[in-house]
This record gives C-alpha cells, structure tokens and sequence, in this order.
C-alpha cells in the first residue's frame, strides 16, 4: 500500500521536501498531495523574488518537473483551515509536512506604526508581484521620500526596484500596475537604514553590487561607518561573504556621482517613532551602537522627511489552527511536529537563508521522516477527495494551473515574460 502524504505549501521548501521523498531508496511507493491555498504554485519564488532575479525564478522549473511526476497531484485553491481541518490531514494522511513559509510581517513595535504609509515588507514585495492578498495595497509613493528599514537581501531587492529607472526595470516581470506607479512616483530620495552595522548585515555580494551602478540612482555610505576589516572570530564562508561586502561598500562609499535620485544607506540607526497626523510624514530614529553584536540606544536622535517607510525586520509564521506554535515557527524539534507531521523551510527554523538552502534543510526532514515511516496506513486521497466534494471549493490542478500561467505569458507585453493575474478570480476565470 502506498504511503500517502500532504504537504502543504508549494513553495521551495516543499518541493525540495517532495523531490526528495520520490528520489528516496526506501523501498516504499509515495503518493503526495501538493496543498496550496492560492491556485498559483511555488511560493516565495512568484511572490517574493525580486521580479528582476531571474535565475532564482527560473528555479520554478525544477519543481515543475516534480509535480509533472506521476505519483504527485497538485491541488490548488484549497486552504487548510477552511477547506480541510488539521485532525483530518492527520486522520487521512500518513505523512504530514508543513511547508507554509513565515510569509507575514514582524512589527516594528514604535508609536505611528499604524499610520497609512507604513508597509510591511511582506505586503510591498507581494504588490508588486502580484500576490492575490497585496493586489490592492495602493502604496502612497507620491512624496519623495520613501525609508526602508532593513539591510538584508530584501530591503536591498524593494531600495533596488523603487530606485531603477523604467527601462532598467524592462525584462522583469513586475507587475504592471505596480510599474505604474513606481514610474509616477516622484521619488528623489531613498532610505536604508540599518540598526547594526555593515559586519552584521545580512544582504549578500549580489544583491549588494546591484545597487553600485543604477542608471539615474546615486548610493551614499558615511565611510566613517565602515569597518576597516572584517572580525576574524568569524566563520569562514560567512567571513568571505562579508568581507566581498566590505569590498563593495568601501567601493560605493568612494563614488562621487550626482544623479537625479539618492539612495542614502546608514548603520547604527534605529526606528523609534513614525512621524505624521493621518498619514506618514516623517521618521525618527536613534542613533546606536554596537555591543556584542547588538544593538544599543545612545539617546542621539535624528528626524527625516518621508512619505511611506517600507519594514524589512523579519518575518514569522502563522499556522492552521490546531498547529503547534513556538513563536514564529511551527514547534518541531528538527522538523518532527508529532507523530507523522513534520514542517519544513521557515516555518521550521524561521526566515534564514536563501531560497536554495531550503534544499538540504528538506531533505534532512526526508531522512528523519523515513526513518519514521512504515506501510501505509490511513485512507489517503479517497477520503480527503470525498470531503473536498462536500465542501466544494475550485480545485486547481496542476494541468489547469499551466493553462492559467500559459495565459499570463500570452497577455504580457512585449517588454515582459509574463503579465501575472493578481486576484484569485482572474484565475479560475481562464478555466471557468
């Protein structure tokens, strides 16, 4: 008897969790069910990759493959939670594996953080990828200053997309109505700010090159912020990485350039307070520093003028109900949950790393759950079938999902690989 498995999330850390299962020389014959909540499949790779990093797109393909495999069904469309309940995956599967991501917002925790203006980054880079939940966002991009908290990958990807003029954005697959209104925006300055310092930033070489050589974008660094080398009491990749880092910094840090935009990027400066009446007018932020690698207050505080601020802080988890919680992850201890659930990628260990470090993370996961696993068991895809045609919700299969994406390449401008549909609707209306 097949061993029946759900997993739920179609994002990296699940398809590399399913890849896995089927590449496995267990002796045992798997049959899996993709369970996502939108139609559209993969996750993080079409709502969160920057809409101009197409080799981390293209990364879609691999798993494409996967769900072309026999003993793989993709449904669509169906939300745990709503469509089916966590006691009946658990009741009806004997594998279990939560691949849900920590796709929500941390909060800054300051006064003025509930002005309109102020956008988590979860929500900004959903905008203009299109995700269905942002479509409407309507971010307020019509003052000149926008402020961007965060000195990781993303907060460089929103600085980096907000600040390229319309043709360097030509080619991505930014979605049009965003392209619109980034284009429209007046934009003259752009904020990064950082609580801690360049040695502790978490972007990486590419995505910080990226921004040395916009076309209409100057980047200004204090060089008195920059370290002279990097710490020894480093790991050694993690030490290489940084010091490319440094290497580019000190590089911007020396440019001399007058272009019609600023990218102002500071360290050692944190949020206290968003600034405004009805709506956001201004930051304030304290300067810090740095002690064991945290964070401190000096009682220095400084103001600037901006019209939205855009949060890269982090992110966290949220579950089904029923789900076992320890902060922002799913309680698992090394991605076991309880007997036959399992969760992998950042609703596993939290929002670390890249998109390929779902990899090895999912398949560590494989290994324990067949270490775990025998014959299969429970009633599988007959009982979770019946109860879905109880309740009725539209079903997207995995064929009809490619139908749906063909469609959005058809649509797409000449300049675009693709014009995505941004409302659930749209979607199931190319099948219906």
């Amino acid at each position: 008897m097949s061993v029946s498995v759900a997993v739920i999330g179609s994002g990296p850390a699940g398809m590399y969790a399913v890849d896995g299962l089927l590449k496995s020389e267990s002796g045992h014959d798997f049959e899996i069910d993709v369970i996502d909540r939108l139609p559209s499949p993969f996750g993080l790779i079409r709502a969160g990759v920057a809409p101009d990093h197409f080799k981390t797109r293209n990364t879609a393909r691999q798993f494409m493959r996967t769900l072309d495999e026999e003993a793989v069904r993709y449904l669509g469309n169906v939300e745990v939670g709503r469509d089916l309940s966590y006691e009946e995956l658990k009741a009806n599967y004997d594998v279990v594996i939560f691949a849900i991501g920590a796709y929500n917002d941390r909060a800054l925790g300051v006064p003025g953080e509930g002005l309109p203006g102020v956008y988590g980054a979860c929500a900004f880079v959903g905008w203009y990828n299109g995700h269905p939940d942002y479509r409407d966002l309507d971010p307020l991009l019509d003052k000149g200053g926008v402020a961007v908290i965060g000195i990781g990958n993303v907060a460089l990807d929103v600085s980096r997309l907000l600040a390229k003029t319309p043709s360097e954005r030509d080619g991505s697959d930014i979605c049009e109505h965003a392209e619109a209104a980034i284009a429209a925006a007046p934009l003259d300055t752009v904020y990064v700010f950082g609580r801690r310092g360049p040695n502790e930033a978490g972007f990486t070489p590419k995505e910080l090159g990226e921004i040395r050589d916009l076309k209409r974008c100057a980047v200004k660094i204090d060089p008195a912020q920059l370290p002279d080398s990097v710490p020894d009491n480093i790991d050694g990749r993690v030490k290489g990485i940084k010091e490319k880092n440094l290497g580019i910094l000190q590089d911007i840090a020396g440019q001399d350039k007058d272009l019609p935009v600023t990218m102002n990027m500071t360290f050692y400066a944190s949020p206290i307070e968003v600034l405004g009446t009805d709506r956001v007018e201004g930051l304030r932020l304290e300067r810090t520093n740095v002690v064991d690698g945290k964070a401190t207050a000096t009682g220095e505080t400084f103001d600037i003028e901006v019209g939205a601020v855009v949060t890269a802080i982090g992110y966290h988890a949220v579950a089904p109900e029923g789900v076992p919680m320890d902060g922002g992850v799913i309680a698992n201890d090394k991605g076991r949950v309880e007997d036959g659930v399992y969760c992998v990628g950042w609703c596993k260990r939290g929002p670390t790393g890249t998109i390929p470090t779902n990899g090895p993370d999912s398949r560590e996961v494989v290994d324990l759950i067949l270490e775990d696993i025998s014959d299969g068991e429970k009633p599988g895809r007959d009982a979770i079938d019946a109860l879905l045609a109880e309740r009725g919700p539209r079903i997207v299969s995995w064929p009809e999902w490619q139908k749906i994406a063909d469609e959005e390449t058809a649509r797409a401008a000449a300049n675009r690989p693709r014009e995505r549909f941004t409302r659930i609707s749209e979607m199931l209306a190319v099948l219906d």
